[in-house]
Protein backbone atom coordinates (compact mmCIF):
# COMPACT_ATOMS: atom_id res chain seq x y z
CA UNK A 1 0.00 0.00 0.00
CA UNK A 2 1.25 3.46 -0.88
CA UNK A 3 -0.25 5.69 1.80
CA UNK A 4 0.62 9.05 3.28
CA UNK A 5 0.76 7.35 6.68
CA UNK A 6 3.50 5.02 5.40
CA UNK A 7 3.70 1.67 7.14
CA UNK A 8 0.56 2.42 9.15
CA UNK A 9 -1.94 -0.44 8.69
CA UNK A 10 -4.40 0.75 11.32
CA UNK A 11 -6.77 3.70 11.27
CA UNK A 12 -9.28 5.53 13.43
CA UNK A 13 -12.93 5.10 12.47
CA UNK A 14 -16.34 5.83 13.97
CA UNK A 15 -17.95 2.43 14.59
CA UNK A 16 -21.39 1.37 15.80
CA UNK A 17 -22.28 -2.16 16.86
CA UNK A 18 -26.03 -1.66 17.26
CA UNK A 19 -28.83 0.77 16.46
CA UNK A 20 -29.54 3.71 18.75
CA UNK A 21 -28.97 7.40 19.35
CA UNK A 22 -25.62 9.07 18.78
CA UNK A 23 -24.06 7.47 21.85
CA UNK A 24 -23.76 4.23 19.85
CA UNK A 25 -21.01 5.90 17.80
CA UNK A 26 -17.55 5.06 19.10
CA UNK A 27 -14.12 6.11 17.85
CA UNK A 28 -11.92 3.03 17.52
CA UNK A 29 -8.68 1.93 15.96
CA UNK A 30 -9.33 -0.77 13.36
CA UNK A 31 -7.61 -2.23 10.31
CA UNK A 32 -7.40 -0.11 7.19
CA UNK A 33 -9.84 -1.68 4.71
CA UNK A 34 -8.41 -3.77 1.91
CA UNK A 35 -9.40 -3.14 -1.69
CA UNK A 36 -10.29 -5.53 -4.44
CA UNK A 37 -10.44 -5.44 -8.20
CA UNK A 38 -11.93 -2.21 -9.50
CA UNK A 39 -11.70 -0.43 -6.12
CA UNK A 40 -9.85 2.63 -4.87
CA UNK A 41 -8.56 3.38 -1.37
CA UNK A 42 -8.85 7.02 -0.38
CA UNK A 43 -7.24 8.76 2.57
CA UNK A 44 -10.20 10.78 3.82
CA UNK A 45 -9.49 14.46 4.45
CA UNK A 46 -13.13 15.39 5.09
CA UNK A 47 -16.57 13.78 5.10
CA UNK A 48 -20.11 15.10 5.56
CA UNK A 49 -23.02 14.42 7.91
CA UNK A 50 -26.69 14.49 6.95
CA UNK A 51 -30.04 13.15 8.16
CA UNK A 52 -29.41 9.90 6.30
CA UNK A 53 -26.64 9.18 8.81
CA UNK A 54 -29.13 9.51 11.67
CA UNK A 55 -31.61 7.14 9.99
CA UNK A 56 -28.97 4.45 9.44
CA UNK A 57 -27.57 5.01 12.94
CA UNK A 58 -30.95 4.54 14.61
CA UNK A 59 -32.44 2.07 12.13
CA UNK A 60 -35.54 4.29 11.93
CA UNK A 61 -37.73 4.09 9.96
CA UNK A 62 -37.69 0.32 10.33
CA UNK A 63 -38.06 -0.03 6.56
CA UNK A 64 -34.34 0.79 6.27
CA UNK A 65 -33.54 -2.43 8.14
CA UNK A 66 -35.85 -4.52 5.97
CA UNK A 67 -34.26 -3.09 2.81
CA UNK A 68 -30.94 -4.74 3.59
CA UNK A 69 -29.14 -2.51 6.07
CA UNK A 70 -29.38 -5.11 8.87
CA UNK A 71 -32.30 -6.20 11.04
CA UNK A 72 -30.69 -6.15 14.49
CA UNK A 73 -27.47 -4.27 13.79
CA UNK A 74 -26.06 -2.41 10.78
CA UNK A 75 -24.26 -4.63 8.29
CA UNK A 76 -21.87 -1.75 7.58
CA UNK A 77 -20.66 -0.64 11.04
CA UNK A 78 -19.06 2.59 9.81
CA UNK A 79 -21.33 5.44 8.78
CA UNK A 80 -20.69 7.98 6.04
CA UNK A 81 -20.92 8.19 2.24
CA UNK A 82 -19.52 11.55 1.13
CA UNK A 83 -15.77 12.02 1.00
CA UNK A 84 -12.94 14.17 -0.22
CA UNK A 85 -9.36 13.04 0.02
CA UNK A 86 -6.28 11.61 -1.65
CA UNK A 87 -5.96 8.35 -3.57
CA UNK A 88 -3.49 6.07 -1.76
CA UNK A 89 -3.98 2.69 -3.48
CA UNK A 90 -5.57 1.29 -6.63
CA UNK A 91 -7.05 -2.15 -7.20
CA UNK A 92 -6.57 -4.12 -10.39
CA UNK A 93 -8.31 -2.81 -13.53
CA UNK A 94 -8.65 0.74 -12.18
CA UNK A 95 -7.87 3.45 -14.72
CA UNK A 96 -8.20 7.21 -14.78
CA UNK A 97 -6.66 7.79 -11.35
CA UNK A 98 -3.17 7.70 -9.88
CA UNK A 99 -1.89 7.49 -6.33
CA UNK A 100 -1.70 11.04 -5.00
CA UNK A 101 -4.73 12.36 -6.91
CA UNK A 102 -7.06 14.64 -4.95
CA UNK A 103 -10.62 13.41 -5.41
CA UNK A 104 -14.17 13.79 -4.14
CA UNK A 105 -17.28 11.66 -4.41
CA UNK A 106 -18.86 8.83 -2.45
CA UNK A 107 -17.51 5.73 -0.75
CA UNK A 108 -18.22 3.17 1.95
CA UNK A 109 -17.74 3.93 5.63
CA UNK A 110 -16.28 7.41 5.22
CA UNK A 111 -16.36 8.35 8.93
CA UNK A 112 -12.80 7.07 9.04
CA UNK A 113 -9.24 7.94 8.10
CA UNK A 114 -9.46 5.69 5.01
CA UNK A 115 -12.41 4.54 2.92
CA UNK A 116 -13.02 2.37 -0.13
CA UNK A 117 -14.66 3.70 -3.26
CA UNK A 118 -14.88 2.91 -6.99
CA UNK A 119 -13.59 5.03 -9.87
CA UNK A 120 -17.08 5.71 -11.24
CA UNK A 121 -18.01 7.30 -7.89
CA UNK A 122 -15.02 9.65 -7.80
CA UNK A 123 -13.96 12.76 -9.69
CA UNK A 124 -10.94 15.07 -9.50
CA UNK A 125 -11.33 17.70 -6.82
CA UNK A 126 -11.34 21.17 -8.43
CA UNK A 127 -8.18 23.00 -7.43
CA UNK A 128 -9.99 26.02 -6.02
CA UNK A 129 -12.22 23.95 -3.75
CA UNK A 130 -11.17 22.90 -0.23
CA UNK A 131 -11.45 19.32 0.97
CA UNK A 132 -14.22 20.41 3.35
CA UNK A 133 -16.19 22.05 0.54
CA UNK A 134 -15.71 19.05 -1.72
CA UNK A 135 -16.86 16.64 0.99
CA UNK A 136 -19.99 18.74 1.52
CA UNK A 137 -20.99 18.30 -2.08
CA UNK A 138 -21.68 14.79 -3.49
CA UNK A 139 -24.97 13.45 -2.12
CA UNK A 140 -26.58 16.84 -1.49
CA UNK A 141 -25.62 18.09 -4.97
CA UNK A 142 -26.69 14.80 -6.59
CA UNK A 143 -30.07 15.16 -4.89
CA UNK A 144 -30.52 18.80 -5.86
CA UNK A 145 -29.44 18.28 -9.48
CA UNK A 146 -31.53 15.17 -10.09
CA UNK A 147 -34.56 16.65 -8.32
CA UNK A 148 -34.51 19.82 -10.42
CA UNK A 149 -33.30 18.54 -13.80
CA UNK A 150 -34.80 15.05 -13.92
CA UNK A 151 -37.77 14.83 -11.56
CA UNK A 152 -38.71 18.50 -11.84
CA UNK A 153 -37.83 18.89 -15.55
CA UNK A 154 -36.78 22.45 -14.88
CA UNK A 155 -37.04 24.82 -17.85
CA UNK A 156 -35.24 28.16 -18.12
CA UNK A 157 -37.39 31.01 -16.84
CA UNK A 158 -39.53 28.92 -14.50
CA UNK A 159 -40.31 30.12 -10.99
CA UNK A 160 -38.90 27.71 -8.42
CA UNK A 161 -39.59 27.55 -4.68
CA UNK A 162 -36.93 25.83 -2.56
CA UNK A 163 -38.14 24.95 0.94
CA UNK A 164 -35.24 24.52 3.33
CA UNK A 165 -32.98 26.71 1.23
CA UNK A 166 -30.37 27.10 3.97
CA UNK A 167 -29.71 23.37 4.41
CA UNK A 168 -27.40 20.92 2.67
CA UNK A 169 -29.64 19.99 -0.27
CA UNK A 170 -31.46 23.32 -0.29
CA UNK A 171 -28.35 25.48 -0.57
CA UNK A 172 -27.19 23.45 -3.58
CA UNK A 173 -30.70 23.51 -5.08
CA UNK A 174 -30.87 27.30 -5.02
CA UNK A 175 -27.54 27.63 -6.83
CA UNK A 176 -28.18 24.85 -9.34
CA UNK A 177 -31.65 26.19 -10.15
CA UNK A 178 -30.17 29.64 -10.80
CA UNK A 179 -27.46 28.07 -12.97
CA UNK A 180 -30.21 26.31 -14.96
CA UNK A 181 -31.96 29.63 -15.57
CA UNK A 182 -34.71 29.61 -12.94
CA UNK A 183 -36.06 32.49 -10.86
CA UNK A 184 -35.71 31.18 -7.33
CA UNK A 185 -37.52 31.89 -4.08
CA UNK A 186 -36.00 30.37 -0.97
CA UNK A 187 -37.77 29.48 2.27
CA UNK A 188 -35.80 29.55 5.53
CA UNK A 189 -35.70 31.03 9.02
CA UNK A 190 -35.18 34.78 9.16
CA UNK A 191 -31.65 34.46 10.50
CA UNK A 192 -30.64 32.72 7.27
CA UNK A 193 -32.22 35.04 4.71
CA UNK A 194 -29.00 36.92 3.89
CA UNK A 195 -27.20 33.64 3.24
CA UNK A 196 -29.96 32.37 0.94
CA UNK A 197 -29.97 35.65 -1.01
CA UNK A 198 -26.21 35.35 -1.42
CA UNK A 199 -26.77 31.99 -3.15
CA UNK A 200 -28.76 33.70 -5.90
CA UNK A 201 -32.36 33.59 -4.67
CA UNK A 202 -34.39 36.49 -6.06
CA UNK A 203 -36.70 36.41 -3.06
CA UNK A 204 -36.62 34.82 0.40
CA UNK A 205 -39.56 33.89 2.64
CA UNK A 206 -39.12 33.72 6.40
CA UNK A 207 -41.29 30.75 7.37
CA UNK A 208 -41.67 32.09 10.92
CA UNK A 209 -43.50 35.12 9.52
CA UNK A 210 -45.10 34.11 6.21
CA UNK A 211 -46.71 30.89 4.98
CA UNK A 212 -45.47 30.06 1.49
CA UNK A 213 -48.41 27.67 1.04
CA UNK A 214 -51.27 30.09 1.77
CA UNK A 215 -52.14 30.23 -1.94
CA UNK A 216 -51.41 33.91 -2.48
CA UNK A 217 -48.39 33.02 -4.64
CA UNK A 218 -47.72 30.07 -6.89
CA UNK A 219 -44.61 28.51 -8.41
CA UNK A 220 -43.97 26.28 -11.43
CA UNK A 221 -41.73 23.95 -9.42
CA UNK A 222 -41.51 23.38 -5.67
CA UNK A 223 -38.61 21.51 -4.11
CA UNK A 224 -39.41 20.43 -0.55
CA UNK A 225 -36.18 19.41 1.16
CA UNK A 226 -36.83 17.39 4.28
CA UNK A 227 -39.94 19.17 5.48
CA UNK A 228 -43.22 17.87 6.81
CA UNK A 229 -45.77 20.18 5.21
CA UNK A 230 -48.95 18.40 4.06
CA UNK A 231 -49.09 17.67 0.34
CA UNK A 232 -52.44 19.46 0.08
CA UNK A 233 -50.86 22.64 1.42
CA UNK A 234 -47.93 22.40 -0.99
CA UNK A 235 -50.32 21.92 -3.90
CA UNK A 236 -51.92 25.31 -3.10
CA UNK A 237 -48.56 26.91 -3.87
CA UNK A 238 -48.24 25.17 -7.25
CA UNK A 239 -49.48 26.43 -10.58
CA UNK A 240 -52.31 24.27 -12.04
CA UNK A 241 -49.79 22.16 -13.96
CA UNK A 242 -46.82 22.67 -11.67
CA UNK A 243 -44.48 20.04 -10.21
CA UNK A 244 -43.82 19.21 -6.56
CA UNK A 245 -40.62 17.29 -5.85
CA UNK A 246 -40.24 15.84 -2.35
CA UNK A 247 -36.58 15.03 -1.74
CA UNK A 248 -36.88 14.18 1.92
CA UNK A 249 -39.25 14.23 4.82
CA UNK A 250 -38.89 14.08 8.57
CA UNK A 251 -41.82 12.68 10.57
CA UNK A 252 -42.17 10.55 13.68
CA UNK A 253 -43.31 7.49 11.74
CA UNK A 254 -41.18 4.58 12.93
CA UNK A 255 -42.08 2.22 10.09
CA UNK A 256 -42.13 4.42 6.98
CA UNK A 257 -41.02 7.79 8.34
CA UNK A 258 -41.33 10.54 5.76
CA UNK A 259 -41.54 8.06 2.89
CA UNK A 260 -45.26 7.73 3.55
CA UNK A 261 -45.78 11.32 2.39
CA UNK A 262 -43.83 10.66 -0.79
CA UNK A 263 -45.82 7.51 -1.54
CA UNK A 264 -49.17 9.21 -1.02
CA UNK A 265 -48.11 12.12 -3.24
CA UNK A 266 -47.04 9.79 -6.05
CA UNK A 267 -50.29 7.81 -5.74
CA UNK A 268 -52.30 11.02 -6.13
CA UNK A 269 -50.27 12.40 -9.02
CA UNK A 270 -51.89 10.39 -11.88
CA UNK A 271 -55.32 11.65 -10.80
CA UNK A 272 -54.56 15.38 -11.05
CA UNK A 273 -53.01 17.86 -13.46
CA UNK A 274 -50.16 18.69 -11.14
CA UNK A 275 -47.10 16.44 -11.05
CA UNK A 276 -46.16 15.11 -7.59
CA UNK A 277 -42.95 13.09 -7.35
CA UNK A 278 -40.39 11.87 -4.85
CA UNK A 279 -36.73 11.42 -5.62
CA UNK A 280 -33.73 9.63 -4.11
CA UNK A 281 -30.24 10.55 -5.26
CA UNK A 282 -28.39 8.09 -7.49
CA UNK A 283 -24.64 8.72 -7.54
CA UNK A 284 -23.12 8.33 -11.00
CA UNK A 285 -20.03 9.41 -12.92
CA UNK A 286 -21.80 11.73 -15.38
CA UNK A 287 -23.57 13.81 -12.75
CA UNK A 288 -20.46 13.97 -10.59
CA UNK A 289 -18.65 15.47 -13.61
CA UNK A 290 -21.48 17.99 -14.05
CA UNK A 291 -21.25 18.94 -10.39
CA UNK A 292 -17.45 19.16 -10.57
CA UNK A 293 -17.74 21.58 -13.49
CA UNK A 294 -20.19 23.77 -11.54
CA UNK A 295 -17.75 23.85 -8.62
CA UNK A 296 -14.80 24.65 -10.86
CA UNK A 297 -16.67 27.50 -12.56
CA UNK A 298 -17.80 29.01 -9.26
CA UNK A 299 -21.48 28.74 -10.23
CA UNK A 300 -21.94 26.52 -7.18
CA UNK A 301 -20.11 27.18 -3.91
CA UNK A 302 -20.66 24.60 -1.14
CA UNK A 303 -21.97 26.16 2.06
CA UNK A 304 -20.28 24.83 5.18
CA UNK A 305 -21.89 24.60 8.57
CA UNK A 306 -20.05 23.42 11.67
CA UNK A 307 -16.82 21.44 11.26
CA UNK A 308 -16.12 18.71 13.84
CA UNK A 309 -13.14 16.42 14.39
CA UNK A 310 -13.80 12.72 13.79
CA UNK A 311 -13.79 12.07 17.54
CA UNK A 312 -16.88 14.29 17.87
CA UNK A 313 -19.00 12.44 15.30
CA UNK A 314 -21.84 12.02 17.82
CA UNK A 315 -22.01 15.79 18.37
CA UNK A 316 -21.98 16.36 14.61
CA UNK A 317 -24.93 14.00 14.09
CA UNK A 318 -26.82 15.69 16.94
CA UNK A 319 -26.13 19.08 15.35
CA UNK A 320 -27.70 17.97 12.07
CA UNK A 321 -30.65 16.36 13.82
CA UNK A 322 -31.36 19.56 15.75
CA UNK A 323 -32.35 21.16 12.44
CA UNK A 324 -31.83 24.52 10.73
CA UNK A 325 -28.15 23.94 10.03
CA UNK A 326 -26.53 26.50 7.74
CA UNK A 327 -25.07 24.39 4.95
CA UNK A 328 -23.39 21.04 5.53
CA UNK A 329 -21.94 19.73 8.76
CA UNK A 330 -18.44 18.34 8.19
CA UNK A 331 -16.22 15.78 9.93
CA UNK A 332 -12.43 16.00 9.59
CA UNK A 333 -10.25 12.97 10.49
Amino acid sequence: MSASRAGHQRMEAVVQEGYGESDVLELREIDIPSIGRGEVLVEVRATAVDNGVWHLMTGVPYATRIFGFGLRAPKQPIRGLDLAGVVVALGADVSGFDVGDEVFGTGTGTFAEYAVSRPELLAPKPSGVTFEQAAATPNSAFTALQALRDAGRLVTGQRVLVIGANGGVGSFAVQIAVALGAVVTGVCRGTNTAMVRSLGASDVIDYEIDDCTDGTRTWDLILDTGGNRPVDALRRALTPTGTLVIVGSETDGRWLGGTGRQMSAQALSPLIRQNLVGVMAKPNRHDLSVIGALLASGEVVPQLGDVFPLAEAAAAVDRVRAGDARGKVILVP
